[in-house]
């Protein structure tokens, strides 16, 4: 479930799918990572969310590892 999503930017990133460098929707979302609705609130967690604007591969990556 996203909280949040403001888009960064379109930058051009390589795209696995379409085997070459294409223009990506880049976006910081908010996503809960827990099931349980009694700890929601407690893990939510701020991704990268890359859209590629050619074939729409959307690639998510958790900013914090902690």
């Amino acid at each position: 479930m996203a909280t949040s999503s403001d888009t960064v930017a379109d930058v051009t990133e390589e795209c696995e799918t379409c085997g070459r460098a294409t223009p990506h929707e880049v976006a910081v979302e908010i996503l809960t990572e827990s099931p349980n609705p009694e700890n929601a609130a407690y893990s939510r967690e701020p991704y990268r969310v890359s859209e590629c604007r050619v074939c729409g591969t959307t690639e998510t990556t958790r900013m914090n590892n902690a």
